[in-house]
C-alpha cells in the first residue's frame, strides 16, 4: 500500500513537472489567494485576542476603568437623578453630567438601587460615527466591550451606574490595515517566489546560450521539469549536442582530408622516383637494347600510376567530406606477384642485391589494384632511402588459409637511425593495409628492418 502511494505521488509530481508555467501560475494564484483568505479571516476572529495581548503588555492604553469611575464619582455629587425615564425637567438637568463622562465610544445607563427601573442614560453612536457600520459591529461583536456597574451616590440618593465602553473600537482600522497588507505580502511573496524561480532558471538558459556563443559546447544545459523554460533547456542542449558533434565530425573530416591529401601527397614520390629510376636508365644506356621497349612501358605504367594517384587526390580534395577508401574487388592473385616483381626489379636496377621468394599460386583475391600499388612502392621507396646496399634484402610471399604473407627483410644504413622521420608513408600504408582487412607488423632486429604483411 505504502509502496501505491510512493508510486502515485511519483506520478502526480511528474504531472505537475508538466504543466504549463501559465498553469502552474494560475493554480498557484488560487491557492496564494485561498491562504490569504484564510489567513486574513484568522486575523479577523484573533482581533480580541490581539488587542488584549497589546493592552497587556502596556503598549496601548485605550480606556481606563478606574480614573472612570473615580471621574463618574466625583461628578455624580453634583447632579440629581430624575425620578422617572420621562420626567422631562430632570433629563434636562443631568444631561450636562452625561455629557461630561461619556464619548463616541463610552455609554453609561443609570438605575433605581431599589426599584431597578431605567431612570437616565446616554448610549455611544459609533456604529453610525464610522463607515462600514456592520463591518465594525461585527468586530466588535469580536472584540467586546468594557463593561462596568457600580453604586454611584447622587445629591438624592444612591443608584446603580452601568456604563460600556468600545474604546477598543479604535483598534479596528489600524488592525484590518496591518491585517490586510500582512495578507497581501503573503500572496505576493509566494507569487514572486514562483516567478522568482522561473526566472532563475531562465537566467541559467540565458547564461548557457551566451556560453555556447562563445564556443563552449562541452557542458550540458541543466534543465528540470517538464514545461515551456524545461523543454526549452532540454532543446538547447539537443542544438548544443548537434553542433558539439557537428563541429568535431568537422574537425575529424578536415584532419582526415589533411592527412589524405599528405599521405596522397607523399604516395607520388614514389612512383616518380621509380619513373625517374627508369628514365635515366634509359637515359644512360643501361638496359640492353631489346629490353628498352619493356622499360618504355615500365615509364608509361608508372606514369599511368602518377596519374592515377593524382586524380584520386583532387577528387578527394574537392569533395570535402569523402574518406579515402578501399575499393574491394575480386582481382587475380598475379596481380599482385607482377607488382612484388616490377619493385624488386626496381631496387635490383638501384644497385640493391634482391632475394624473392614468391610463391602465389594461380586464383583470386580481394582488393584495390591501386592501394596495393601504393602499399609496396611506399615501402620498396623505404629500402631505396634506408637500404644498405651491402645487404641482401629478402622478399618473401606465400598464400595460406586464403591469406596472402609478404615479409619484407633489409638492412639499414649506418647512418640512419630512423627508418623514416616523419613516417608519413608508414601510416599511410599501415592504413591502406587495414582497409585490405589485413595487418601489418614492423620490426628491428639489431641492423635488420623486417616488415611482415597480411592481406
Amino acid at each position: 500500500m505504502a509502496r501505491m502511494n510512493r508510486v502515485k505521488k511519483m506520478l502526480e509530481e511528474r504531472r505537475i513537472k508538466r504543466w504549463k508555467i501559465s498553469t502552474k501560475l494560475l493554480l498557484l494564484i488560487l491557492v496564494m489567494g485561498a491562504v490569504s483568505l484564510g489567513l486574513f479571516w484568522f486575523l479577523w476572529v484573533h482581533q480580541a485576542d490581539a488587542a488584549t495581548f497589546l493592552e497587556s503588555s502596556g503598549l496601548v492604553k485605550w480606556f481606563d476603568s478606574e480614573e472612570f469611575e473615580e471621574n463618574l464619582q466625583r461628578e455624580a455629587k453634583n447632579y440629581s437623578v430624575p425620578a422617572a425615564e420621562d420626567d422631562t425637567e430632570g433629563q434636562k438637568e443631568i444631561q450636562p453630567f452625561l455629557d461630561s463622562i461619556t464619548d463616541e465610544y463610552t455609554g453609561v445607563y443609570v438605575y433605581g438601587q431599589d426599584d431597578g427601573l431605567y431612570r437616565c442614560g446616554q448610549i455611544t453612536d459609533i456604529m453610525r460615527v464610522y463607515p462600514f457600520g456592520s463591518l465594525l459591529s461585527m468586530s466588535q461583536e469580536i472584540l467586546g466591550s468594557q463593561y462596568g456597574d457600580i453604586p454611584v451616590e447622587f445629591q438624592n440618593g444612591t443608584f446603580d451606574v452601568i456604563y460600556y465602553s468600545y474604546h477598543r473600537s479604535q483598534f479596528i482600522y489600524p488592525y484590518m490595515i496591518f491585517s490586510i497588507l500582512l495578507c497581501v505580502f503573503v500572496f505576493l511573496a509566494g507569487i514572486l517566489v514562483f516567478m522568482g524561480r522561473v526566472m532563475k532558471r531562465i537566467f541559467k538558459v540565458k547564461d548557457k546560450i551566451s556560453n555556447m556563443a562563445q564556443g563552449d559546447l562541452a557542458h550540458p544545459v541543466p534543465y528540470c521539469g517538464e514545461d515551456e523554460v524545461g523543454m526549452l533547456a532540454k532543446e538547447l542542449d539537443s542544438l548544443r549536442e548537434t553542433l558539439d558533434m557537428n563541429i568535431k565530425k568537422e574537425e575529424s573530416i578536415h584532419r582526415a582530408n589533411r592527412d589524405l591529401i599528405t599521405a596522397i601527397s607523399h604516395d607520388l614520390r614514389t612512383p616518380l622516383t621509380v619513373l625517374r629510376g627508369y628514365l635515366d636508365i634509359l637515359r644512360l644506356k643501361r638496359c640492353p637494347e631489346a629490353s628498352r621497349d619493356e622499360y618504355v612501358e615500365k615509364c608509361i605504367r608508372k606514369a599511368e600510376d602518377i596519374r592515377v594517384l593524382t586524380d584520386r587526390m583532387f577528387e578527394y580534395a574537392l569533395v570535402y567530406e569523402v574518406d579515402e577508401t578501399a575499393e574491394l574487388k575480386q582481382m587475380p592473385v598475379s596481380v599482385l606477384n607482377d607488382i612484388l616483381e616490377d619493385n624488386c626489379e626496381f631496387i635490383r636496377l638501384a644497385g640493391f642485391s634482391v632475394e624473392q621468394t614468391l610463391v602465389l599460386p594461380e586464383g583470386c583475391m580481394s582488393g584495390d589494384e591501386i592501394m596495393l600499388k601504393r602499399i609496396f612502392s611506399n615501402l620498396f621507396s623505404n629500402i631505396l632511402k634506408y637500404g644498405d646496399k651491402k645487404h641482401k634484402v629478402t622478399v618473401e610471399a606465400e598464400r595460406e588459409h586464403g591469406k596472402t604473407k609478404i615479409v619484407l627483410a633489409n638492412g639499414i644504413k649506418s647512418s640512419g637511425d630512423e627508418v623514416e622521420s616523419s613516417r608519413i608513408g608508414l601510416k599511410s600504408t599501415e592504413k591502406m593495409v587495414r582497409m585490405h582487412k589485413g595487418s601489418m607488423h614492423i620490426e628491428r632486429e639489431n641492423n635488420t628492418y623486417i616488415v611482415n604483411i597480411s592481406i
